[in-house]
């Protein structure tokens, strides 16, 4: 079955309103262990006219051996990029949600350290539920998107740049702890990384919080 491409189709529409089109999307949601990370983009009128980098999908939808190649395109292609974090403690404090949230400002914090406004700014998320206002994102102008991240090239953009470095995160940390395999389920519910910790029990990176004994298997 053929994948449709992501386009910019809406961020021209966005950028006949708005000086600034800032595209987030998360990666590390549904993991039992390792933190969420939330990738922001720009995207300028100049930037909307530029040929969409070959390969740019959802990062879902991109190999994993062809990511860092995409991902390195993706990042020359855009205005600028970031990437936020929220730590698996964090998650345990204040819930996914909230963590989420968390993540996307301080990626969208990162933009503005390099020149960025986001005041100026329509805000595009992946997904119908919009995490960034309540978390303290209360000056910016926040549209959710359902499956932006498939359509909306910019959004396509910020999964593969999360992915990629919560990956390499991901592997690092198998380093440290190595039953559980991290380098290849990257924090997920596999079956062998839910078999170590029945054998091991949790690290400093699992979400403790999380009824994770009765966790699917996901990957």
């Amino acid at each position: 079955m053929s994948v449709v491409a992501p386009t910019l189709t809406t961020e021209r529409r966005l950028l006949r309103e708005h000086a600034l089109v800032i595209a987030c999307d998360e990666v590390g949601r549904g993991a039992l262990a390792g933190p969420v990370a939330v990738g922001a983009v720009t995207m300028d009128a100049a930037g909307a006219r530029r040929r969409i980098p070959e390969g740019l999908r959802d990062s879902k939808l991109v190999a994993e051996r062809r990511r860092h190649d995409v991902a390195t395109r993706a990042a020359a292609w855009v205005g600028a990029s970031a990437v936020g974090w929220a730590s698996s403690a964090e998650i345990d404090e204040v819930g996914i949600i909230r963590a989420l949230g968390l993540a996307a400002l301080r990626a969208i914090a990162e933009l503005r350290a390099a020149g960025v406004v986001p005041e100026q700014a329509i805000v595009i998320l992946d997904g119908n539920h919009d995490y960034i206002t309540p978390a303290g994102g209360a000056g910016l102008r926040v549209q959710p998107i359902i499956k932006a991240d498939r359509d909306c090239a910019s959004a396509a953009a910020a999964s593969v740049l999360a992915k990629v470095a919560r990956d390499d995160l991901m592997t690092q940390l198998h380093d440290e702890h190595p039953a559980y395999r991290w380098e290849r389920n990257k924090g997920y519910a596999s079956i062998e990384h839910r078999s170590a910790i029945r054998e091991h029990g949790l690290s400093a990176h699992h979400r403790a919080s999380w009824a994770i004994a009765a966790a699917p298997t996901l990957f």
